[in-house]
């Protein structure tokens, strides 16, 4: 099976690559951080600048032209689908639950202040306990579900302010 992965560059180019399509990249290590690369018959030096592998982003030199970009697989698109990406989506009204599942733990009250990344339940979904962090800063403004609740996939947890 094929992975795809969406490649944006310089944040205006996008396009989507399969794993196929690396493996069958003719490309050489010259160095730790360069490569020598040939497509359709064209010679290409790429140096990788820089890399946040936790961020896939990365600065290329290719042919003395610099470019950022930014690689995300087919789990970053489900997750920046759900809302739950990191540093893009601020503005999150309300959590609905990712996974059918039963509500082991709430970690909050109506009117609490919530930072981001503070966990606000535990979901225990196939055996296995999944914590429900806060996507953002913000106030309980409802909590839709209570201790012990099985929930459906999509249904509402809790909204904010």
């Amino acid at each position: 099976m094929n992975k795809n992965f969406k490649v944006n560059v310089n944040e205006n180019l996008s396009f989507t690559i399969t794993d196929q399509e690396i493996l069958n990249l003719d490309a050489l290590p010259t160095s730790k951080t360069t490569y020598h690369i040939l497509k359709e018959n064209k010679p290409f030096l790429a140096e990788i600048l820089s890399s946040d592998f936790n961020s896939k982003k990365y600065s290329v030199n290719v042919n003395n032209n610099i470019y950022d970009v930014v690689i995300s697989d087919d789990l970053d698109l489900l997750i920046k689908e759900m809302g739950f990406s990191r540093g893009f989506v601020k503005n999150i009204g309300a959590i609905h639950a990712p996974m059918p599942g039963l509500i082991l733990e709430i970690n909050i009250e109506l009117g609490q202040s919530v930072k981001e990344d503070e966990p606000l339940f535990i979901l225990e979904a196939m055996k296995m306990e999944n914590v429900i962090s806060s996507p953002r800063a913000g106030i309980i403004k409802s909590i839709a579900v209570i201790k012990g609740e099985a929930v459906e996939k999509k249904q509402l947890l809790v909204e904010f302010e």
